[in-house]
């Protein structure tokens, strides 16, 4: 097995310097994908990639979304050998100090996904705080489980060919906002299991949100309408995974 870092970054340079030169730390590659940041942003991007030898850095000439550029970062991960991802984002959000407990539980289950499991401080938006539960709610009727503790956390490591895989099965999971709640959801249909890692998530004092709210809760929206006709779809299945279990 080999591992490597992707980190999806849309006009975020706050502390992405101090993020990768605090990942060094950990001996990974770390593909960064500029999902068509503006002018300014793209120049400090390519100015941190020739800074630290273990960043490559891809560009989308438009932005396409967060799922989109994770996508993107995936694959070229696995197009150079790898066969598992780390995905941290370029906010500062999460304690990367829990890399290492995050890699040891998939080297443990390699084929399953790993993902964090939020521990909030008092940063959080209350707002962001209590519609995360409303996306819970629909996520445990999606899979008719209480498996899956936290869609929405960032901080999570891909197995490749599992995910791949599905994503070549699926081209209409959304490539925003969306993506990663969609993508878990979909991996469980698959049965590759989530493993949650409590881990602490800190909202930095100067971050910046780049969720659209009308655009992204549309789409939010529209992917639990998908998925939920996708389990009435699966219901079988589902039920005798629950009853075996």
């Amino acid at each position: 097995m080999s591992y490597c870092i992707v980190i999806p970054n849309y006009n975020h340079t706050v502390v992405i310097d101090q993020l990768l030169g605090a990942l060094a730390e950990y001996k990974l590659p770390v593909i960064m994908i500029n999902d068509g940041s503006d002018a300014d942003s793209s120049v400090f991007m390519l100015t941190l990639a020739e800074k630290y030898s273990y960043v490559t850095l891809i560009s989308h000439e438009q932005n396409q979304g967060k799922g989109a550029a994770i996508q993107t970062g995936l694959k070229y991960a696995d197009s150079m050998g790898f066969t598992h991802a780390v995905q941290v984002d370029a906010d500062g959000q999460h304690d990367i100090t829990d890399i290492n407990k995050l890699v040891e539980l998939s080297q443990a289950q390699p084929s399953q996904l790993i993902s964090g499991q939020p521990i909030y401080n008092e940063s959080v938006p209350k707002h962001r705080y209590y519609a995360r539960y409303l996306t819970h709610v629909w996520v445990w009727i999606e899979t008719l489980s209480f498996d899956i503790k936290d869609t929405m956390c960032g901080f999570r490591v891909y197995p490749l060919a599992e995910t791949l895989g599905l994503l070549a099965k699926n081209n209409n999971i959304g490539e925003y906002m969306a993506f990663d709640t969609e993508i878990m959801v979909r991996l469980y249909w698959e049965s590759v299991n989530t493993i949650f890692l409590p881990t602490k998530v800190n909202y930095p004092e100067n971050g910046v949100s780049h969720f659209r709210l009308w655009e992204d809760n549309v789409a939010i929206s529209w992917m639990h309408t998908r998925l939920f006709f996708g389990m009435l779809k699966r219901l079988p299945q589902l039920l005798l995974r629950k009853f075996n279990t």
